[in-house]
């Protein structure tokens, strides 16, 4: 729209400049001319009525000014008349007829290619003239329409294809940064173009380097933190295996147990999977897996179709097998249905439980948030399991909602590009 539409309001003043300074113009000289023609000869004609003076008009008429002359004898003039394509011809010939004619006249610019029908009232008839189109209308007109328009095409799709070899840097741009958000490798994208879309993707894969070196740093922060913390609870868990079984110590292995689970589970957090390559699976095949590594209650699987889905296959199994033992704890049924579409898929992970009050929906996700806001200790789990399902889905583009289920529980929903 840029280039075309300055091109085409340039091309519309030009034309209705042209118009009306020339073209218009030229038009109503030249039906002044033919008017004036026919007006001559009805004042001839009525001079000495009869077919033989109408026959000499046209012998003198036709040779000189391309004007034929017809007498219709006790024929009247028609009632109506087509209208021109371009209002102009017409409107500029009832004018001319109208200034040098006093009998009515009526006339027909569409019926012939090449000439004008004009025919005007008299005493014993009709006298009919066919002038030669030429005579009335400038067809220059039509030349310098048909190149501009010419042009204007010409010019509008070169325009468009260099246009397109811009916009083409652009949409490679875009579509490189949808596949990063989604963690897929972009390692063949290389910014083209021009200066500006070249400097945008230099930006781009700057900002990647320094995203993929923060998470980086977090992963091995908290792997050095989980490694420098196993040493001493070896050491912990050995000095008690030797001691007695007594209650004290019973607790105190519960507890180590207990630091040993957080320390995996922080590390699991800050990992994500970065690292796994995203693959084509069947989205049934995938989750019957999960289904059948899973202790009860087994989820109950009701798929109608299969298809095959883009996703890194590890950590996607451990955001859905995070959401399954989450509703486990809390309910006796779980049904996992999808939703397919051109555009996406849905997988829907449903419970009979208590479920959850729709006000703290958005904070179950945070990490380190239980519901239990006390965090009890003897409730199983640290907080991270849905933070690191919501990871993710994140990392695949997609999203996670919850509702409630059609079990009256709750419903966990996660939403994948296709």
């Amino acid at each position: 729209m840029i280039i075309v539409l300055p091109v085409v309001i340039m091309q519309i003043v030009v034309v209705y400049i042209f118009f009306n300074a020339h073209w218009a113009t030229v038009t109503a000289s030249l039906s002044d001319s033919v008017a004036a023609d026919v007006s001559l000869s009805v004042e001839l004609y009525k001079q000495s009525p009869g077919a033989d003076r109408a026959e000499r008009l046209d012998a003198m008429m036709q040779p000189h000014m391309e004007l034929s002359v017809a007498l219709a004898e006790s024929e009247t003039l028609p009632l109506t008349r087509r209208r021109a394509f371009f209002s102009v011809l017409d409107k500029t010939l009832q004018r001319s007829l109208s200034q040098s004619l006093t009998d009515p006249f009526w006339f027909d610019t569409t019926r012939y290619p090449n000439h004008i029908d004009i025919r005007v009232q008299v005493e014993d008839g009709t006298l009919r003239f066919i002038a030669a189109r030429e005579r009335v209308f400038a067809r220059t007109g039509f030349v310098f329409i048909f190149w501009l328009v010419t042009a204007s095409v010409l010019l509008t799709l070169i325009s468009v294809f260099f246009i397109r070899n811009q916009a083409r840097p652009i949409a490679k741009l875009a579509a490189a940064a949808d596949a990063f958000g989604k963690g897929q490798d972009i390692s063949a994208f290389k910014p083209t173009g021009a200066a500006e879309v070249r400097l945008a993707g230099h930006s781009f894969l700057k900002m990647r380097q320094r995203i993929s070196r923060f998470m980086d740093q977090r992963t091995t922060f908290l792997a050095g933190v989980s490694h420098d913390l196993r040493t001493p609870l070896t050491r912990l868990n050995l000095h008690l295996a030797m001691q007695e079984d007594t209650a004290e110590n019973r607790a105190a292995r519960a507890d180590l147990q207990d630091m040993e689970s957080m320390l995996n589970g922080y590390l699991d957090f800050a990992r994500g999977l970065t690292d796994e390559e995203s693959q084509q699976i069947s989205l049934k095949d995938f989750l019957q897996s999960i289904i059948n590594k899973t202790e009860n209650p087994v989820p109950i699987l009701k798929m109608s179709q299969d298809v095959d889905a883009n996703m890194k296959p590890l950590a996607m199994t451990r955001a859905i097998a995070n959401i399954i033992s989450n509703a486990q704890k809390y309910g006796q049924t779980i049904e996992i249905k999808t939703n397919i579409t051109a555009e996406k898929l849905v997988i829907h992970i449903d419970d009979d439980g208590p479920g959850i009050d729709e006000s703290q929906y958005g904070d179950v996700f945070k990490p380190f948030h239980r519901l239990d806001t006390a965090r009890n200790q003897n409730i199983e789990g640290i907080g991270l399991g849905l933070a690191i399902a919501r990871d993710v889905v994140r990392s695949h583009g997609g999203s996670i909602t919850m509702a409630k289920s059609e079990m009256n529980g709750l419903r966990v929903s996660i939403s994948l590009p296709r």
